[in-house]
């Protein structure tokens, strides 16, 4: 049977998330700018200035695009590592198995 993780849910959690994150952190530095940390965000998203709207949907698109690039990379990793391993459980029985068949 095949399992694994579905590339969608994935993609659009991991973006919502940051989404989520980067709002968050934009009204956190509004609120207390002697603590802002918009230098960071500087820094991480390319043609985010310090604050207007049109930086606003700068960042959250491209944290939303780090969120996809996120979910490409690992979604297809986890899939091959899972599903490989669950052949081998298949052919071989699980690992414990094979260790309490030397402890005997």
């Amino acid at each position: 049977m095949k399992k694994g993780v579905p590339l969608l849910a994935v993609g659009h959690a991991s973006s919502l998330f940051l989404a989520i994150s980067f709002t968050l952190c934009i009204v956190f530095d509004l609120l207390f700018p002697d603590y802002a940390m918009y230098q960071s965000w500087q820094a991480l998203v390319p043609g985010f200035v310090w604050i207007s709207w049109k930086s606003f949907l700068i960042g959250l698109i491209e944290t939303w695009a780090y969120g996809w690039c996120f979910a490409l990379i690992w979604v297809p990793i986890y899939n091959f590592v899972a599903l490989n391993g669950e052949k081998r459980s298949d052919h071989k029985g699980s690992g414990w198995d094979n260790i309490n068949k030397y402890m005997q």
